[in-house]
């Protein structure tokens, strides 16, 4: 089928992490240049775009079902495109698999959609962007906000490490940082457009490497946006620990714009199962960083990702896990059964977890950690928190909001009961009483 001006409608549904919510703001940005018109519903599309995770077998296989429904269903005469990580990692297989998908394409041809565009509105129906042979940061000359207050900067694209469970390196190529002069450009002009709070992103983004002679590393480049006027609040995610230097407490403790939060991933509290998931760290040396953040000036809070069930895994190895969660006592977590990903080592390894055992285990984990987070949270009542308004919930009456250290905090204020007259309180800041806790989240009042 052939695009006419007429018919440059399309619509976009994002699967997966920060990044990929990044991506499809440049693919909208990239989309709305080229004279297409964003719309809210399938139906009303004439281009159906799926920005895709291959994380996990389930978000993979979330993306096809939607694929076949909508198709099958309503999808008559519309064109289909399937981008990001699956694409990436399935390649042009997704042709054969969905003979009505006609553009498949990685998120490193992004800045190459315009001409990918052409072809399709040329009636080409196997349109494809998958090469990974780049040394540039994935950066598009339009990038369309989602958020008028808070905005995502890519900062390093890629990762060289090889996790023996992760397909990142095969979905997203080796490392690439930007200059560190690009990045605090893009910086000055959020701050200059009214962007409040600024998100570092990265697949790892403390492997950052400025390629510039300027050569700062990720806790320089930190200190340099948390610097940047205009800015009230710095965030980042996400780290390695084999990465992450003292340098990066150190700045966190100097700059109360750097959001006293660090989400590091830890998969496994055991340092057998750390070694076959080739993670480059042992327990201890998880521990030792863990130690820093909690010696620091400021109080940090510190999230995690776990993994249950990885090949090999024992009672043992498990119990280790269970005791990491004692000993740090994160504030949240996210934790996963093990999922067998294409191209990866662990594909290869012997000891494969029974299904029922990875389900048992992953209950046992969201049970102790939520006894975790009903005690960490409780200490909270009676404190005083800084929060960034980002909406209103009108079923609870409560304005939604979020503190530096990333918790979500919903409260009533005397003076606003609610938006009204076109007025609101998002993208303000305000001082709350937590009055309530919950594992996870916080309710509370304003005060002056």
């Amino acid at each position: 089928m052939k695009v006419t001006p007429s018919m440059k409608t399309f619509y976009i549904e994002t699967f997966g992490c920060q990044m990929n919510a990044h991506d499809s703001e440049k693919v909208i940005g990239t989309l709305v240049s080229e004279g297409y018109s964003q719309v809210e519903n399938l139906e009303a599309a004439d281009l159906i775009l799926y920005n895709t995770c291959s994380i996990r077998d389930k978000a993979e296989q979330k993306v096809f079902h939607r694929l076949d429904t909508f198709k099958k269903n309503q999808g008559n005469g519309k064109i289909f495109g399937v981008l990001g990580c699956v694409a990436q990692q399935e390649g042009e297989r997704i042709f054969e698999r969905a003979p009505y998908v006609s553009l498949v394409a990685g998120s490193a041809s992004y800045a190459k959609l315009p001409e990918m565009l052409v072809q399709l509105e040329a009636g080409n129906r196997r349109v494809t962007g998958l090469s990974l042979d780049t040394e540039e940061a994935f950066e598009t000359p339009f990038t369309r906000r989602d958020n008028p207050h808070r905005a995502y900067i890519t900062i390093i694209e890629g990762c060289d490490k090889s996790c023996a469970y992760c397909v990142v390196p095969f979905t997203r190529g080796p490392e690439r940082s930007r200059t560190s002069e690009s990045v605090l450009k893009e910086a000055r002009e959020l701050a200059r457009m009214g962007y409040l709070e600024i998100q570092l992103l990265g697949q790892n983004v403390n492997s950052y490497r400025d390629p510039s002679p300027a050569g700062l590393d990720f806790a320089r480049l930190l200190r340099a946006v948390g610097e940047v006027e205009g800015i009230r609040r710095v965030r980042f995610t996400t780290s390695h620990p084999r990465d992450f230097i003292k340098d990066i407490v150190e700045a966190i403790e100097d700059n109360p714009v750097l959001c006293n939060h660090v989400h590091l991933p830890v998969q496994s509290g055991s340092s057998k199962i750390l070694d076959r998931m080739q993670r480059l760290y042992t327990r201890d040396d998880y521990l030792r960083r863990i130690e820093w953040m909690k010696n620091a000036r400021r109080n940090i809070s510190i999230t995690t990702d776990i993994i249950v069930g990885f090949p090999g895994e024992t009672e043992a190895d498990f119990e280790d896990t269970l005791s990491l969660l004692d000993e740090v006592g994160y504030d949240s977590l996210f934790n996963f059964k093990y999922s067998r990903r294409p191209n990866t080592p662990a594909l290869a390894l012997e000891d494969q977890i029974p299904e029922e055992e990875k389900i048992r285990r992953l209950a046992v984990v969201q049970e102790k950690q939520r006894g975790i987070q009903i005690r960490r949270n409780s200490e909270l009542i009676g404190s005083v928190e800084e929060v960034f308004v980002e909406g209103y919930n009108q079923a609870t009456g409560q304005w939604i909001g979020r503190t530096t250290q990333n918790r979500m905090l919903n409260f009533v204020h005397p003076a606003h009961a609610g938006p009204k007259d076109g007025e609101t309180l998002a993208g303000s800041y305000w001082n709350v009483r937590v009055t309530r806790a919950s594992p996870n989240s916080f309710a509370g009042e304003a005060v002056n």
